[in-house]
């Protein structure tokens, strides 16, 4: 039988620090499956699932533990996927815009209010090329559920776009997915 966790980890960015990891999942029969990891600000930060045999997850997750000597925070926590959620409708949401707090905040309450899910969230902080001002780009999947009134969502993300004077593009992606994520 196999244990599926998922853990967080950050901590001062060095190399080697993936390695330091991926040995420690390697030497516990472990099989690395999804990750999603960012140098950010001089702090590395990461989070990723991985499947290990039963028998080995305390010895994991102890191993795992012993990186926070070299500075790393790790968290460890059970992947429990839960009851499958309805089918859920994809779609990407752009936004561009002069950088201002808030942006985040407002955008993320409306897709709250709509029970949408933000599945993948990224987001960048830049001078713009001409002007050289602080410029905001995010990029984020999200999780439509059934119910949601996609018109309606569209019009509200359109209010806070023109109330915060950046640009957002939405659209849905053409397959609907069915339950829970799906390992990429």
């Amino acid at each position: 039988m196999e244990s599926m966790l998922v853990m967080t980890i950050i901590g001062p960015d060095r190399p080697g620090l993936v390695d330091a990891v991926a040995a420690i999942v390697g030497a516990h029969g472990g099989n690395w499956l999804e990750s999603r990891m960012s140098r950010l600000g001089g702090q590395f930060a990461g989070i990723l699932r991985v499947a290990a045999p039963a028998e080995k997850e305390a010895g994991l997750v102890s191993a795992l533990k012993q990186l926070e000597t070299s500075g790393l925070t790790v968290v460890v926590q059970p992947d429990s996927a839960g009851a499958a959620p309805g089918p859920v409708r994809l779609s990407v949401l752009e936004i561009v815009g002069q950088d201002r707090p808030g942006i985040v905040r407002q955008i993320s309450r409306a897709l709250a209010d709509a029970g949408v899910n933000i599945e993948e969230l990224h987001t960048e902080y830049e001078s713009a090329a001409m002007t050289g001002e602080a410029l905001f780009k995010a990029s984020a999947t999200l999780g439509l559920p059934a119910s949601c009134d996609l018109d309606r969502l569209r019009g509200e993300l359109e209010q806070i776009a023109a109330d915060l004077i950046v640009d957002i593009s939405f659209a849905e992606v053409d397959e609907p997915r069915p339950g829970p994520p799906l390992p990429r």
